[in-house]
């Protein structure tokens, strides 16, 4: 996964803001899969342990990705207390095959750590992150 500068900053922004709670989002991806647009939403459960995405946000999220002729590949969200790395409640709610998991860890909220993973039938895999200049790729600013 690649990931601008930019749009890892706005989702490390979003986690902070929600903080002590988790923060979530969707991620918006085009045809050969690259990333096209983060979604920063709120999280329903106000719950620094889990999380779930607004449906009528979740419902926005996707309704602009297709008029864009892209589809929802993925997901992030904070762990405000520890590692970015899947627990057994994220890998129990993992159930979209092809999407990347996109984790926050804020155990040191001054040097937060993100790490992408890819979860398929609780199988736990990692997805490299590259960073860099990345075009065309649009954050939908958080409130």
């Amino acid at each position: 996964m690649h990931l601008s500068e930019a749009v890892r900053d706005e989702i490390i922004s979003h986690a902070r803001g929600a903080f002590p709670e988790e923060a979530c989002g969707l991620l918006a991806v085009d045809g050969d899969g690259c990333l096209r647009r983060v979604y920063c939403l709120a999280n329903l459960d106000r719950s620094p342990i889990s999380f779930t995405v607004d449906p009528d946000e979740h419902f926005a999220s996707l309704t602009d990705a297709e008029s864009n002729g892209w589809a929802l590949g993925g997901s992030f969200h904070s762990h405000p207390r520890t590692a970015p790395i899947p627990s057994r409640t994220d890998i129990a709610r993992a159930l979209e095959p092809d999407w990347v998991y996109l984790i926050v860890g804020l155990v040191d909220s001054d040097s937060p750590e993100l790490r992408a993973w890819r979860i398929k039938r609780g199988s736990v895999d990692e997805e490299p992150i590259e960073s860099g200049a990345t075009s065309g790729v649009e954050v939908a600013r958080c409130r």
